[in-house]
């Protein structure tokens, strides 16, 4: 089974029509064979992100009921949040890197469990690169 780390903009490739491309579709297409593997933080960035577009307009709150019921069926690895590591590592690689901590999470989460990420962040991707991590198109 693949096994890999989408962040929040990976994810929402699959629930935004405007954001949708041939890549995250594919990606989209291999989720039955996938464990997605996120740091704690994504299951209150993903609700965000959604609720954020819902106010805005750009979905109803039934279509961000539908799309969570969907992410909740797939297979989700939760990695919980250890101190150490958060305000060792992710503050490291965020401080090293330029990034939020929170898209330092994922690269952490991707560096520690040797899997690739999945992310539509340029500075994030930008990190990934440098510290020469696996990518998959989304």
């Amino acid at each position: 089974m693949l096994s890999f780390v989408p962040d929040v903009s990976a994810v929402c490739a699959w629930c935004f029509e405007d954001e949708r491309t041939a890549a995250s579709e594919a990606l989209l297409a291999r989720l039955p064979e996938c464990a997605l593997c996120v740091p704690g933080l994504f299951l209150w960035e993903l609700g965000n992100v959604l609720l954020m577009a819902e106010r805005r307009g750009r979905i109803t709150a039934a279509d961000r009921s539908h799309f969570l019921a969907l992410v909740v069926q797939l297979n989700l690895e939760i990695d919980p949040a250890d101190p150490h590591i958060v305000w060792h590592d992710v503050l490291s690689l965020a401080a090293q890197h330029g990034l939020t901590c929170y898209d330092a999470a994922y690269l952490e989460l991707a560096m520690r469990a040797g899997l690739p990420l999945a992310s539509r962040d340029n500075a994030l991707l930008a990190a990934a690169r440098a510290c020469g991590l696996e990518l998959l198109a989304c």
